[in-house]
């Protein structure tokens, strides 16, 4: 008689857009502009941030490459900072996102986490600023972008791999290798079309306020949307 494995449910949410209302990148743009010590940086990080992006919205520049270049100079910018110092940075910046959660999206994070669930936060987001911002909810894994550091500082001679897009595919099926998955009865949250892979993993997606690729797929395949 074989032995019975109680499958493990997940529930896996998104950040940018999904449990934070906002966009990342824009409110750490904006910390760099504003912060007393490393605003000096900014007109050196726009300069070098401006030609992918108007080539990307001219449509001569791959989206995902953007993506990945942006966060890539953003922390170019934080060159040199000791991982205390980023500590402190991204604390700062997680205490004004905190005011802009989905408070909805947090009432089911907190519901899934009570009903056992494996909880997920996937995000392209530096890591250690996910780790400080969610400081307090139930997840169980942060996966993340993570950041290059020697010698105790950040460096911006390592490239970053930048968690998007089907990288969050790997990147989950990469922590629960070898664990029992009850796909069908699991949940994923997310509000953009490049994370299309994720919610596609689980027998109940989630569309939360969705942009409007992602909103036709979601009507069309009578998804629930928030």
């Amino acid at each position: 008689m074989k032995e019975w494995v109680k499958q493990m449910r997940v529930a896996i949410f998104d950040f940018d857009g999904t449990l934070y209302s906002k966009e990342t990148y824009q409110i750490m743009m904006d910390h760099l502009k504003e912060h007393p010590l490393y605003r000096k940086r900014y007109p050196q990080f726009m300069r070098t941030i401006l030609p992918p992006y108007i080539a990307s919205k001219a449509k001569i520049y791959p989206t995902e490459k953007m993506r990945e270049r942006s966060m890539q100079i953003y922390l170019n910018a934080l060159n040199e900072l000791t991982i205390e110092e980023v500590d402190i940075y991204f604390e700062q910046i997680a205490q004004k996102m905190r005011e802009d959660f989905n408070e909805a999206i947090v009432a089911k994070v907190k519901e899934h986490a009570s009903d056992d669930f494996y909880m997920m936060l996937v995000s392209g987001a530096y890591t250690p600023l996910l780790h400080t911002a969610v400081q307090g909810l139930p997840f169980d894994t942060i996966i993340g972008t993570d950041i290059p550091v020697a010698n105790g500082k950040i460096t911006s001679k390592s490239p970053i791999y930048h968690i998007q897009g089907t990288r969050k595919n790997e990147k989950i099926q990469q922590v629960l290798h070898g664990k029992k998955i009850d796909w069908q009865n699991s949940f994923a949250y997310a509000d953009s079309y490049s994370d299309l892979s994720v919610l596609s993993l689980v027998g109940n997606p989630v569309a939360v306020q969705p942009e409007p690729k992602l909103q036709t797929i979601a009507e069309r395949r009578e998804w629930t949307i928030l």
